[in-house]
């Protein structure tokens, strides 16, 4: 990670652990704020209510170092306010090493696939398909209704049987036997009575 050098920027304070009801209370922001226009009446406020933090920004740095060194650790509600100078973060070097590099392309083939591959990469042949024959006389050989073993079962495994089905045309040209059910309409219920 590149280095940065911190520099303090002496006409911001940021106040720390501020009340909560500086953020709420309108009445009471205006206390808080009031604190600091007696050394600047330009100054201007960011609350950052998350963090509970406030930037207060001074037109001059003399007029943030008053207020510094006088309202440090005053109690305002019952609380010390905790004041210090704004910190600014500037990089070291120049601005192309600010971001973290993109990993080796080794690692990103690995993470995802690229759009082409890699050098020296070979597709690998499909294997053919196991075509079992055996199987497939078998199951010629059984005509409809019949049953074929293929694992005997035995004490802790159960057996593998085939059961070849009726053909569908078949199916088709016998008419059926049983009769097709009647399906049964549900009643809607009754409205609710309106006065």
């Amino acid at each position: 990670m590149p280095s940065r050098s911190m520099d303090c920027d002496p006409s911001t304070l940021i106040a720390c652990m501020v009340d909560v009801e500086v953020f709420t209370d309108l009445e009471v922001k205006e206390m808080f704020e009031a604190l600091f226009l007696v050394y600047d009446e330009h100054a201007t406020f960011q609350l950052f209510k998350s963090f509970r933090r406030v930037r207060i920004n001074f037109s001059s740095p003399k007029a943030a170092a008053s207020a510094r060194i006088e309202l440090h650790e005053t109690p305002f509600r019952g609380k010390k306010l905790k004041l210090y100078f704004a910190q600014v973060q500037n990089p070291a070097s120049d601005g192309d090493n600010l971001h973290l590099a993109p990993p080796q392309p080794s690692k990103q083939f690995l993470i995802s696939p690229p759009g082409s591959p890699p050098i020296g990469w070979q597709q690998i042949d499909e294997a053919t398909p196991v075509i079992n024959y055996d199987l497939l006389y078998a199951v010629a050989k059984l005509g409809p209704g019949e049953k074929f073993e293929l694992h005997a079962g035995t004490e802790s495994t159960p057996s593998v049987v085939v059961h070849v089905c009726d053909s569908d045309t078949e199916e088709e040209e016998e008419p059926k036997s049983c009769p097709k059910p009647k399906i049964i309409q549900t009643r809607r219920p009754d409205l609710p009575v309106s006065h």
